[in-house]
């Protein structure tokens, strides 16, 4: 695969890689691994997905998007996996984007709107495993906002996240 090509061939599976071992580089070891993998999802999804994606729920631009598709729409049924992407939507821009919405919202309260999205999800949950699953991501919210932000800032800080080959000059 030539150099550039190898660049742009992030599949999800790539990405997943990469948000996975992100995580576990500002995470403790005894850190549940499931719950490593679910909230890496979360950052690989909406690495890949628009803003303005037709075909599934958009990536939101900022926590009003959020509050209002999915608290003020009363259109909106409220099942179990629309609860999941809402608590993933407040996980992604209170964790990973915390710096970016800081200014303009309250991320404690968003943070247990997340929560509280999540607990509802695992309500309507028809697979224990995945109720579980749902439930714990709703009690450890908060350390893996932290954790997400802590990510975001030090992927911010590296000077180069990728390092082209000398090849390409």
């Amino acid at each position: 695969m030539e150099p550039l090509q190898e660049l742009l061939a992030v599949d999800q599976r790539r990405a997943l890689e990469f948000f996975v071992t992100g995580l576990q580089d500002v995470s403790d070891p005894g850190v549940d691994r499931q719950e490593l993998l679910y909230t890496a999802s979360v950052l690989a999804h909406y690495a890949q997905v628009s803003t303005c994606a037709e075909l599934e729920m958009p990536a939101p631009v900022n926590l009003t998007a959020v509050f209002d598709t999915f608290v003020l729409n009363g259109s909106l049924p409220l099942d179990g996996h629309l609860m999941e992407v809402a608590g993933a939507q407040c996980l992604l821009l209170t964790g990973f984007f915390e710096d970016r919405m800081r200014g303009r919202h309250d991320i404690r309260w968003y943070a247990g709107l997340g929560a509280g999205f999540f607990i509802r999800a695992a309500g309507c949950e028809g697979s224990a495993k995945k109720a579980r699953l749902l439930t714990m991501i709703a009690r450890h919210f908060e350390p893996w906002r932290q954790r997400h932000a802590r990510l975001s800032r030090e992927l911010r800080d590296q000077q180069y996240l990728l390092t082209p080959p000398t090849s390409l000059m």
